[in-house]
């Protein structure tokens, strides 16, 4: 589809609105729970949230780390990949401006790497933790199971909960992004940009190529020679493929989670 077309369309904007207020929501919900001493609350608070979100609004990513998965795994084109990651960190920066507005100055809205650890001890579990999150968004993406906000949400919980002594357990850009930018507090952010697309880019990665049921060598040399994944899925006689699974879903309206 041509730039104009796709800027003319409902459903691109309506796709970029659902991201700006998914990211809106998931970031304003863990920054409230994040006002509670420990890590437990914004763990558990995101995990709820996320596992609502992915239930509507179409399954939006909500995070920049999927949806640079989406981008490299070739299921997202890149102008709507581009305009969800602006809506993104909109959504993000306005939720942040919210809760700086209600919540006490020491609410602990920033991501912070621990006192106690090191910034790359906090980047490996960063990478760690949104690589099983974004494990689980492929997977439940690809099977539609009806389950799948209970597996997200699961998955941003126990990611946060191991990952929250060492990094906050952020495993979101967006996330750490807006509080970084309402307060102007940016010690180490880059570690809460390397290590969750990382670790989603790697995940998505291994998930397509590796353990989906349709994986295939032709998918891979598709994805690294730029070609349309979608028509090596379709000749693919896997369970995963359109052929065997009803009707074909175009890349960039398939969701792949939230948080």
């Amino acid at each position: 589809m041509a730039i104009g077309e796709e800027l003319r369309s409902g459903c691109f904007w309506r796709g970029v609105l659902a991201e700006a207020l998914a990211t809106l929501i998931f970031v304003g919900v863990v920054l409230g729970a994040s006002a509670a001493p420990g890590a437990l609350a914004p763990a558990l608070a995101g995990g709820l949230v996320a596992g609502a979100l992915a239930c509507t609004l179409g399954a939006p990513q909500a995070n920049p780390a999927l949806t640079l998965a989406l981008l490299c795994t070739r299921k997202l084109g890149a102008m709507r990949g581009a305009a969800r990651l602006l809506a993104q960190c909109a959504g993000a920066v306005l939720a942040s401006a919210a809760a700086c507005l209600v919540l006490p100055e020491d609410a602990g809205l920033v991501t912070r790497v621990s006192v106690a650890g090191t910034a790359g001890q906090a980047l490996a579990w960063e990478t760690f933790a949104t690589f099983q999150l974004a494990l689980a968004a492929f997977a439940t993406a690809d099977w539609a199971a009806p389950q799948g906000g209970l597996t997200l949400g699961s998955a941003v919980a126990a990611g946060a909960l191991a990952a929250g002594p060492f990094s906050g357990g952020s495993m979101n850009p967006a996330r750490s992004l807006g509080p970084a930018i309402v307060t102007g507090i940016w010690d180490d952010h880059w570690v809460y940009w390397l290590g969750p697309v990382m670790g989603a880019v790697l995940a998505g990665l291994s998930y397509e190529f590796v353990f989906a049921p349709g994986a295939s060598r032709e998918k891979l040399g598709a994805c690294l020679t730029c070609r349309d994944v979608a028509l090596v899925e379709t000749t693919s006689p896997s369970p995963s493929s359109p052929s065997a699974r009803g009707p074909p879903v175009p890349p960039a309206e398939r969701g792949q989670g939230t948080a």
